[in-house]
């Protein structure tokens, strides 16, 4: 597998370090909702992770959670909440839709709340060092004093000054140095520090809680492309200050954003589609095949059509997943079709380029199903492929149908005993309303099954 490195930006070959795969990526701020932006960012990392492992690696997976920062005390104060209730409550709604989207649970998900003795201790270490300072109880990074800093980003320091956003404070020795520990202020939740009661900046959070679950070198660093800078260029500066030069990823991989018309979709600029507004519009396999249609480091624009588009598409992977696995002829073979698809993982998750393989594999199961060739091991082949992707090809009826299950039961045994007493008009009568309302009677030699259409 070649993958993008944002760091050398090149496309090069993936190995791991040693046996294992170690993969972190940065996760929500639980202030509010989370968006479907969020829904893509996790998808991405969760094929890559899925394909890693289809491949034969292990693969570790953490994710964090910022469960202490700026936002978090603004939206507790505003709604007169605890910090860590509100966290609680949006962490709660995202792994809600985290299931529902089929997203692999990582194998940690530390809370920055809850490592508070590992970024003292990192903190700590990088004073002693030489690479922050104390000031009335705010610690933060010397910039300068990292030489290579900008890299990821490929920013000089004087391209910083000229438009970088920073805080002012006449305090720091450098305009450009970051917090790593904030002193506390009145109503803010605290820790104690060798600085005094504060809480830790947003950028060490993720160096200590990487460190501490998968070690000083990460062989996947994760992310949206907006962490890029300066979230990921400070965890590099204090990470490899921290580890005396130890390379702290050997890959950097970003998803790029998802668009609602010409801005990215975001909690601050308010023009989101919350995940749990998304869930009980769409079909959740429509939602991550919206995503994957697109490659992942290329921006992906939202609409309502788009995703509807996506539920047709599912439904023809689906189709010819269904269990009627064709004649007893000559056998499907569909060897081109996976190798195809194993090509376009490699090449970076190509997801766009996948999915056409599998769109092609269940057009070429249809055909032979209509010469009355046997297709069961290809229907096999497109089930597994399409798991790779997260992609369950399972009959999914929509919440209404769901709903109205034992009714329709009810209607397809009143049928079956007209059909047993010959009353076809009737029979007839109650399949062909059905229909109507979107739900399909398929009668086989074992009794009558319904799907909806």
């Amino acid at each position: 597998m070649r993958l993008y490195d944002t760091l050398s930006g090149q496309v090069r070959e993936f190995e791991p370090l040693d046996g294992s795969v170690r993969m972190y990526v940065c996760g929500i701020t639980p202030y509010s909702s989370s968006h479907i932006g969020h829904a893509m960012s996790a998808v991405t990392f969760d094929v890559i992770r899925r394909y890693l492992q289809f491949s034969g690696f292990d693969v570790i997976h953490v994710q964090n959670f910022t469960d202490i920062d700026d936002k978090m005390i603004a939206a507790a104060q505003e709604r007169g909440a605890e910090v860590s209730d509100l966290a609680s409550q949006y962490i709660q709604e995202y792994m809600d839709a985290m299931g529902a989207l089929g997203i692999l649970p990582a194998h940690e998900y530390p809370r920055a709340t809850q490592e508070i003795d590992k970024i003292v201790e990192m903190i700590q270490r990088l004073i002693d060092k030489g690479y922050a300072y104390d000031v009335e109880g705010d610690v933060y990074f010397r910039v300068r004093r990292d030489e290579d800093y900008g890299k990821l980003s490929r920013r000089s320091i004087d391209d910083l000054l000229a438009g970088a956003r920073v805080e002012i404070d006449e305090r720091k020795e450098d305009v450009l140095d970051f917090a790593l520990w904030k002193s506390q202020k009145p109503g803010e939740p605290a820790w104690h520090s060798p600085w005094g009661q504060g809480r830790p900046g947003w950028h060490i959070e993720c160096s200590a809680m990487s460190i501490k679950y998968l070690g000083e070198t990460l062989d996947i660093h994760g992310g949206g492309d907006e962490l890029a800078f300066p979230h990921h260029e400070n965890e590099i500066a204090q990470s490899e200050s921290f580890t005396d030069r130890v390379p702290f990823s050997r890959f950097w991989v970003h998803n790029g954003m998802l668009r609602l018309g010409a801005e990215k979709m975001s909690k601050s600029l308010g023009n989101i589609i919350t995940l749990s507004e998304a869930l009980t519009l769409y079909d959740p396999q429509a939602l991550r095949l919206f995503f994957l249609s697109s490659h992942y480091r290329s921006p992906l624009f939202y609409s309502e059509d788009n995703v509807r588009n996506q539920e047709r598409a599912i439904q023809r992977l689906r189709q010819a997943a269904r269990a009627d696995s064709g004649g007893d002829g000559k056998p499907l073979d569909a060897s081109a079709f996976e190798r195809r698809f194993i090509a376009a993982m490699d090449d970076d998750a190509n997801t766009p380029r996948a999915l056409a393989a599998l769109f092609d594999l269940a057009r070429e199961i249809n055909r032979a199903r209509d010469s009355n060739a046997s297709v069961s091991s290809a229907q096999s082949l497109l089930v597994e492929l399409a798991s790779v992707l997260g992609l369950d090809l399972r009959e999914q009826p929509p919440a209404a149908a769901v709903a109205a299950g034992p009714f329709i039961e009810l209607l397809v045994n009143v049928r079956s005993r007209l059909r047993a007493e010959r009353q076809f008009a009737l029979a007839d009568q109650i399949r062909d309303q059905l229909g109507e309302l979107g739900v399909v009677l398929e009668d086989s030699p074992s009794g009558t099954e319904w799907r909806t259409s």
